[in-house]
C-alpha cells in the first residue's frame, strides 16, 4: 500500500474540482434545493475539496440565490466556481446579458466551456468555425478584464480531437491566448477508453511545447461514465500529466454519471501518492459520501468502491478465516483510511469464522470449541435453506445469536392478530380509468399481546395491512415502552422466493427501522406475507428496545438445558 506524507500544496498535488452541485444535479431523479446545495457545499469544503462548482448563475433563480448566500457566508477554504458557456454567436461578450449574472456571482474563478468538436459548432451552434474561435477568445478576454480567473472546459474534446485534430487544437490556442489558466479536456459523451486518454493528453503536452507561450497552462480532465471507464480515464489522464480532476461525489451525473470522486481521491492519494485533500480529512470520505446521498435522497450504493457498505464485507468462510489472520489477504487498503469498516457477512456460505467474527461485532465472544458456535452455524444454514437471508438483516442475526445463548430479551408475547382490508368498491378496471383507488385507503389490524403478565388488546387503521399492524402494535406497547414513539419504519421490501408456486409462494420481507440516530434491518419469512411482515416488524421493535438498554454481559457458552 502506497501512501504519501506530502501536503496538498506540494508540486505533485492534484486539484480536485467537484461539480456535484451542477453536473451531478443533472442526474435523472435528482433535485437540489438551495438549502441542499449549501449543505453539500459546506461538507465538501470541510472535506478539503479545493474547487467547488456551484452552478450556472442566471440559468435559474435558485443558482443566483445560492451564490448570493455564499457571498454573505463564504466557505472556509474552497474556491466556489461559477459555470457558463461562451458568448452567443454574433454578439459581443461585454454586451451579452448571459454573462452579467456570472459577474454578479462574485466568484474569483469562472469555468467556461466551449466547443471543441467541429460537428457541434456547425450542427449545434449553427455558426462557423471561425466564429466559434472568436466566441472563445472574446468571452475569456472579457471575463479576464473583469478580474476573473478562467478554467476552460474543452467540451467534447476527445471526440473533437479524433474527428478534426487541427481545429480542436485551434480552440485550445484561442483559449490559451485569451488568458485561460487551466485547459480541461472533457470526455462529454463518456465513450473514450483509457489508452486513448493517455495518448491524446500526451500529444497535447507535446503540442503545448511548440507554442510560444509566456507560461504553460495546467491541464485537467473531466470524464463521464457511459463506457464504465470514468474513474480509469481520470487516473489515466493524471498519469499522462493532468493536474486537475473534475468529478462528483458518488459519481452522480447525467446518463451514466461522472467520475466518482469517492474512488478517484483514494486511488490518487493512497495509491499513487498524489495528494488531493488534507491527509487528516480522507478518513471522512465515507461519511461525506453517505451525507450527500442522504441530502439528495438517493440510497447509498452498498457496492461502491472504498465507501460502500459492502466494500470491505467478507462472506466466504475461507475469506473470513484469512482476513481474521491478516486483513491484507483480501483487502487492498485498510478500511479505516477512508472512514469505512470491515464487515463479516453471515449466509449459507458461512463457516465458523463468519459466525464467531460476526458475534464479536455484537460484543459476544465465542470460541470454535464452543458447542453454541457450531449450533449457530447449523441453525443459520437451515434457516437460509428456508429462505432467510441474514446478510441483509444483521439485527435479526444478532437476535438469533442472543437467542441461542439464552440472552435474547423478550419484551412482549403475541397472543394473536387479525388484519382486515377493505374490498374493492366497484369494478377494478373502472377505477384504473378514473385514477381512483378501488381498495379504499384503510386496513384494520387487531393485536393481542401480553406485557408484564398484562393482556392488551388494541386495534388501528393504516393505509395497508402492514402499516395497520405496525400501528396496532405500537398502540399496545407505547405505554410500557415510550421509546417506541421514536422508532420509524423507513423501508419495506418483499421478495418472492419460489415464483413457480404462484400466490402460495414463500415470501421474504425485509424491514428497515431507525430512531433518528441509527438504522437496523430485520426480516421475516412465511408463505403468508402478513405473517412474514409481522415477524420483521416485531423483531425491529425488539432490536430497537434492546439497543436502548444498558449492555448486559453475555455468556460465552449456551445455557444448561
Amino acid at each position: 500500500m502506497m501512501q504519501t506524507n506530502a501536503g496538498v500544496g506540494s508540486a505533485s498535488a492534484i486539484s480536485v474540482y467537484d461539480t456535484t452541485l451542477r453536473d451531478g444535479a443533472q442526474r435523472e431523479g435528482l433535485a437540489l434545493s438551495i438549502e441542499d446545495k449549501l449543505h453539500i457545499a459546506r461538507r465538501l469544503d470541510a472535506l478539503g475539496i479545493p474547487f467547488i462548482e456551484g452552478g450556472w448563475p442566471g440559468a435559474n433563480p435558485k443558482d443566483v440565490q445560492f451564490f448570493w448566500q455564499l457571498q454573505e457566508q463564504p466557505l472556509k477554504q474552497a474556491e466556489i466556481v461559477a459555470f457558463c458557456s461562451t458568448r452567443r454567436p454574433g454578439k459581443v461578450a461585454a454586451e451579452d446579458p448571459m454573462l452579467q449574472p456570472i459577474l454578479s456571482a462574485g466568484t474569483r474563478w469562472v469555468t467556461l466551456f466551449g466547443k471543441s468538436w467541429d460537428l457541434h459548432v456547425t450542427a449545434g451552434l449553427h455558426t462557423t468555425l471561425a466564429e466559434n474561435l472568436a466566441m472563445i477568445s472574446d468571452t475569456i478576454t472579457f471575463l479576464r478584464s473583469q478580474g476573473r480567473r478562467i478554467i476552460y472546459d474543452a467540451e467534447h474534446w476527445f471526440d473533437g480531437y479524433k474527428a478534426n485534430p487541427d481545429y480542436a487544437l485551434q480552440t485550445l490556442a484561442a483559449a490559451l491566448a485569451a488568458g485561460a489558466e487551466w485547459l480541461v479536456f472533457c470526455d462529454t459523451n463518456g465513450g473514450t477508453l483509457p489508452h486513448e486518454i493517455t495518448a491524446i493528453v500526451q500529444q497535447i503536452q507535446n503540442w503545448l511545447l511548440t507554442q510560444n507561450c509566456d507560461r504553460l497552462p495546467q491541464l485537467g480532465i473531466h470524464t463521464h461514465n457511459d463506457g464504465g471507464t470514468a474513474v480509469a480515464n481520470a487516473l489515466a489522464a493524471v498519469m499522462a500529466g493532468a493536474t486537475m480532476v473534475q468529478g462528483t461525489i458518488n459519481g452522480y451525473g447525467e446518463r451514466c454519471g461522472n467520475a466518482d470522486l469517492c474512488s478517484v481521491i483514494p486511488n490518487l492519494q493512497l495509491k499513487l501518492g498524489r495528494p488531493c485533500i488534507p491527509p487528516e480529512q480522507i478518513a471522512s470520505l465515507t461519511e461525506t459520501s453517505r451525507f450527500v446521498s442522504e441530502v439528495v435522497n438517493l440510497a447509498p450504493d452498498d457496492h461502491a468502491p472504498f465507501v460502500g457498505r459492502s466494500a470491505f464485507a467478507h462472506k466466504g468462510g475461507i475469506h473470513v478465516s484469512a482476513v481474521e489472520r491478516n486483513p491484507l489477504t483480501y483487502e487492498h487498503i485498510v478500511p479505516e483510511q477512508v472512514g469505512n469498516c470491515r464487515r463479516i457477512v453471515v449466509s449459507d456460505q458461512a463457516g465458523l469464522s463468519n459466525v464467531i467474527s460476526k458475534a464479536r461485532s455484537f460484543g459476544i465472544v465465542l470460541e470454535k470449541q464452543d458447542p453454541v458456535a457450531r449450533q449457530l452455524l447449523e441453525r443459520l444454514k437451515e434457516l437460509e435453506r428456508q429462505g432467510y437471508q441474514f446478510e441483509a438483516a444483521e439485527a435479526s442475526f444478532e437476535l438469533l445469536v442472543r437467542e441461542a445463548l439464552g440472552r435474547r430479551p423478550h419484551y412482549f408475547r403475541l397472543q394473536g392478530f387479525k388484519v382486515q382490508c377493505d374490498g374493492p368498491k366497484g369494478p377494478v378496471f373502472d377505477h384504473r380509468l378514473s385514477g381512483s383507488d378501488p381498495w379504499g385507503t384503510h386496513s384494520l389490524a387487531t393485536v393481542k399481546v401480553t406485557v408484564n403478565d398484562q393482556d392488551i388488546l388494541e386495534a388501528a387503521e393504516g393505509n395497508g395491512p402492514v402499516a395497520a399492524l405496525d400501528q396496532a402494535l405500537r398502540k399496545a406497547l407505547l405505554n410500557f415502552y415510550p421509546a417506541i414513539a421514536d422508532f420509524q419504519l423507513s423501508d419495506y421490501k418483499v421478495r418472492i422466493l419460489d415464483s413457480t408456486a404462484g400466490t402460495a409462494a414463500i415470501t421474504r420481507v425485509l424491514v428497515e427501522s431507525g430512531d433518528g440516530r441509527s438504522r437496523w434491518t430485520t426480516l421475516g419469512v412465511s408463505a403468508n406475507i402478513i405473517e412474514a411482515s409481522y415477524q420483521a416488524v416485531v423483531e425491529g421493535l425488539e432490536y430497537g428496545l434492546m439497543m436502548l438498554e444498558e449492555p448486559v454481559p453475555v455468556a460465552l457458552t449456551a445455557p444448561s438445558p
